[in-house]
């Protein structure tokens, strides 16, 4: 099969949106545990294990 060699512009576009979107999940996860944390309150983290 033939490579497609990727040029140094488009190595870094990909990697800066490699980056983006790492970044962008990070903060939906943070987004979603403090909404979590809002709406069940912060007595869930007293609970006994």
């Amino acid at each position: 099969m033939d490579e497609i060699e990727l040029s140094e512009k488009q190595k870094k576009a990909r990697r800066s949106r490699s980056i983006a979107l790492g970044v962008v999940l990070a903060c939906l996860a943070v987004l979603f545990y403090v909404v979590t944390i809002i709406k069940v309150g912060p007595g869930i983290l007293n609970r006994p294990m």
